[in-house]
């Protein structure tokens, strides 16, 4: 019998990208900001003590770039939690947090609040409806159809359902006007996190760590999700209220990582989150 695989390897090499991420975001941009100047300000503000760097870099460090870093890495996390989570459900590594139509959702939900030209609080709130209205569709379609697979319902019923929405926002575009309503649905859907103020993080950070004591709580759970039906149920999983459980957590989660970063996000490479899946690992 093979030994597990240690999860080590996996985790230092996903902390070596991130941390060479951040690296790269913090210094590397129009204004540059060497690497000392931001090892001194974080230091100051961390021990409380002066430092030398001049005030024009410790404003773009903290005001600037620090909101817009710190927005990323929670948008990110609110993604592969939601994708890890997923991939469990619907027993397939590939899936992807959208898989249910959430993103064409949002996307429909932003460009019609532009063009109501609604206000950007409005149209995040809009945005995020959107994606419950689209993964609710998909459940109230997928319950009336009776299969012997209700996964493989739900994934095509939900590559309809996001089609269905991905057109009603090339209606919306159609209709707006091309000088002043069209231009911001088109920035709004390539997505931007330049706006991200400090403020902006603390409605972003409270359902995304709540979500992950939820997720990592169920660790068990999931991987025994990831077996056929029947074995889960013999195992003692009630399959239904699970499932209902974890889009509870994992859809809202979602919804407002993408109204924040007012983007439709889809983060295809699967390697991201299966790194994540060892953190779910049982004890």
């Amino acid at each position: 019998m093979s030994s597990r695989r240690s999860p080590v390897p996996g985790f230092a090499i996903a902390f070596g990208v991130l941390i060479g991420g951040l690296l790269a975001a913090f210094t590397v941009g129009r204004y540059p900001v060497g690497l000392g100047d931001l090892v001194g300000v974080l230091a100051s503000k961390a021990l409380g003590h002066r430092t030398d760097v001049s005030p024009a870099i410790e404003s773009v460090i903290l005001q600037v770039r620090g909101p817009r870093v710190l927005a990323a890495v929670l948008v990110g996390a609110a993604l592969a939690l939601a994708g890890t989570a997923f991939q469990g459900l619907f027993r397939n590594p590939l899936v992807s947090p959208d898989i249910l139509g959430a993103s064409s959702g949002a996307a429909l939900g932003a460009v019609v609040g532009i063009y109501l030209s609604l206000g950007v609080l409005a149209i995040q709130a809009v945005a995020f409806v959107g994606g419950l209205v689209a993964v609710a569709a998909v459940y109230a379609i997928g319950s009336a159809v009776r299969s012997r697979d209700p996964i493989l319902v739900l994934v095509l019923t939900g590559v309809v359902v996001g089609s269905l929405f991905g057109a009603g926002v090339g209606l919306v575009k159609y209709l707006a006007d091309p000088y002043n309503q069209l231009p911001a649905m088109t920035f709004w859907l390539l997505g931007s996190l330049s706006a991200t103020t400090a403020p902006d993080l603390v409605p972003l950070f409270g359902p995304i760590a709540i979500g992950a004591v939820v997720l990592i709580a169920l660790r068990w759970r999931m991987n025994v999700m990831s077996l056929p039906e029947e074995e889960t149920r013999a195992l003692g999983v009630a399959t239904g209220p699970l499932r209902i459980a974890l889009h509870a957590y994992c859809r809202p989660r979602r919804s407002s990582a993408v109204a924040i970063s007012c983007s439709s996000i889809r983060l295809r490479a699967p390697w991201h989150r299966s790194r994540s899946r060892w953190a779910f690992s049982p004890p």
